[in-house]
């Protein structure tokens, strides 16, 4: 089984450049099924979420083609299935997208019910509730989510919760339905612009995204469009937070920086130096950093995605932080791992009481989930001596050639197969 292992201690110093943001990507993949002309997306992170919805997308008949690692051309003009299994979506959450794409196109479509990272409870009613808003009838059976309709209409939903989730899939099915669809109280995330602006090239009439109330006018038809997909906020924090752990000097390019004002605020209050420029930022920390207080909220308060990466650092300043996370109830799970490596970190239900400490000591990790494994990597690169992490298919779920952009700024990280690798790995690095 493949792990990282890492030696740590050297600062990460250099340049970055940060691929497609993955929220985003997911849900433009699906909405491109809902054209019946090519569809060129580009600037795709390859990572295993992609290549799972890529492979779902082909699976009912779409036609999917890889001009190169981070360009793909999809045509939806020869879908013959209008069900995805619980292969894919036990692999990926975000394969339900492919229902409010199907629905919205053909008026019927079964998905099954979603699985993902084991970070929390995630339910899908407001997304059922939206899809019935317009006229579908939804059921569910046998672990199958049925939404039919013989006709969709714009409705006004307002969502109970703020839902990255449901409004993306509410927004592509009203994309088609007939008439006008206000969706209230609706996310507000980079990523749901760039869906709504890459539906918008394909002849859609979506307005407001990016704010709590869209405004769909519903077409008849998408064409064909061409589309870059933004620059990832959450891998970009990620380096910039693993600068501050390491007492570091990274540029990360390819950004918006505005994107990442909620990680760059909290950076500045542990007193690390931040420099922007209109499409990078560099973050430098030479001494230790001081304490600060964080809560997850909705974009644009802190992101959730972020919250593990952060807490590393927090956990080598000097003082004590506290973390609220309000978003998910279980995504402190790693937090009995980071204690392997020294850590002074008490949870209490949603909160969690970070006391710093001089230094991580390596020690073998398992990641429990994207972020939180992310985060293990950035503290094993802290850390003095040796740290091994395991079941690193959940960071590939959502980081392209992370290994290799660590190495690039002078992390001494290696992706190994057994004990053998392991130890040739040590024995190089000596």
């Amino acid at each position: 089984m493949e792990q990282y292992i890492i030696k740590g201690g050297n600062p990460l110093v250099g340049e970055v450049n940060i691929g497609g943001a993955k929220n985003a990507a997911l849900g433009i993949l699906a909405a491109a099924v809902m054209s019946n002309e090519t569809v060129k997306i580009e600037n795709m992170p390859n990572v295993n979420d992609t290549k799972v919805l890529l492979q779902a997308i082909s699976s009912i008949g779409a036609q999917v083609q890889r001009i190169d690692d981070n360009t793909v051309e999809i045509n939806g003009s020869n879908i013959q299935s209008l069900c995805i299994d619980d292969g894919f979506i036990r692999k990926i959450r975000a394969s339900y997208y492919l229902l409010g794409a199907l629905l919205g196109k053909y008026k019927k479509a079964r998905v099954a019910l979603p699985g993902g990272c084991a970070i929390g409870s995630r339910p899908i009613d407001q997304h059922l509730k939206g899809f019935r808003a317009l006229g579908a009838k939804v059921t569910i059976e046998n672990g199958m989510i049925k939404a039919e309709a013989d006709r969709l209409v714009g409705a006004h939903i307002y969502f109970d919760v703020v839902t990255v989730g449901a409004t993306i899939n509410v927004m592509m099915a009203a994309t088609m339905a007939e008439g006008r669809t206000i969706l209230e109280n609706a996310a507000k995330e980079p990523h749901i612009v760039d869906v709504a602006n890459f539906l918008n090239s394909m002849g859609a009439d979506i307005r407001g995204a990016g704010t709590d109330v869209i405004r769909i006018r519903g077409v008849h038809r998408l064409k064909g469009a061409e589309y870059a997909i933004i620059p990832d906020q959450i891998e970009a924090g990620t380096f910039m937070c693993a600068a501050v752990a390491t007492k570091g000097d990274i540029t990360v390019k390819n950004v918006i920086p505005k994107h990442l004002e909620s990680i760059t605020s909290k950076l500045l209050e542990m007193g690390a130096q931040i420099e922007e420029s209109d499409d990078a930022v560099r973050v430098v920390a030479t001494r230790r950093c001081h304490p600060t207080n964080i809560k997850t909220l909705p974009y644009p308060g802190f992101p959730t995605d972020m919250q593990p990466q952060i807490l590393i650092a927090l956990g080598l300043c000097d003082g004590t932080s506290i973390v609220t996370e309000s978003i998910f109830e279980n995504r402190f799970k790693y937090v009995d791992e980071l204690a392997r490596m020294g850590s002074n970190v008490k949870v209490e239900g949603n909160t969690a009481f970070v006391t710093g400490i001089s230094e991580y000591r390596g020690a073998n990790v398992t990641a429990p989930d994207l972020r939180a494994g992310a985060a293990l990597v950035i503290a094993g690169l802290a850390a003095e001596g040796y740290t091994t992490v395991d079941d690193i298919h959940f960071i590939q779920r959502g980081y392209e050639n992370f290994e290799g952009k660590l190495r690039s700024l002078g992390g001494m990280i290696e992706k190994v197969n057994n004990d053998k690798e392991a130890q040739k790995f040590k024995l190089k690095i000596g």
